[in-house]
């Protein structure tokens, strides 16, 4: 089955939300510290930016091979945003591959919310008949590659821009 839009995904604590333009507001905030961007490069976007970037991620990819799946993070028990997490998808069902990422704003980092939001990410797309999850993660970024470890991804010995290729195959 190939979803054409996010669903809503519950974990323990979190709700990750379809990504819409008015989320661009307080995620602005949520992304405003420049340390995030340490291994990714760029600066923090302003509320505007963030706008002008959502509205082009909520319209889709325009190849129609390629989905684009992303959502905003909400820690449920304080009903505030606290990251993102997302896949571009491709490939013929049963054999679909999604790239992922995530972000956790500074302020919420340490607690285990990027492995819980990457661990329900990647178990909707194993719902969704996706067989392969790479992630590409800066090779001294060891939280991220512990993020990535816990929803089981391994590291390769390939590079895409400098960044470690993580890999999950999922069995059919």
């Amino acid at each position: 089955m190939r979803p054409t839009a996010p669903d809503t995904i519950h974990s323990q604590r979190l709700v990750l939300l379809p990504l819409r333009v008015a989320h661009a507001e307080e995620m602005a905030a949520v992304l405003a510290d420049p340390q995030l961007h340490a291994f990714i490069g760029g600066a923090p976007a302003d509320p505007q930016a963030l706008r002008v970037r959502y509205a082009r991620l909520v319209a889709g990819s325009p190849d129609p091979a390629v989905d684009w799946f992303n959502w905003v993070i909400r820690l449920a028990d304080e009903a505030c945003l606290v990251g993102t997490v997302q896949a571009t998808v491709s490939g013929p069902l049963g054999e679909r591959t999604a790239e992922v990422a995530w972000v956790v704003g500074t302020p919420w980092q340490g607690r285990g919310l990027a492995t819980e939001a990457t661990r329900a990410l990647v178990d909707w797309l194993q719902r969704h008949g996706v067989r392969t999850v790479i992630a590409h993660i800066h090779p001294e970024h060891r939280a991220s590659a512990a993020v990535a470890a816990a929803a089981g991804l391994a590291p390769t010995d390939g590079r895409h821009e400098g960044e470690v290729r993580w890999l999950r195959v999922i069995a059919g």
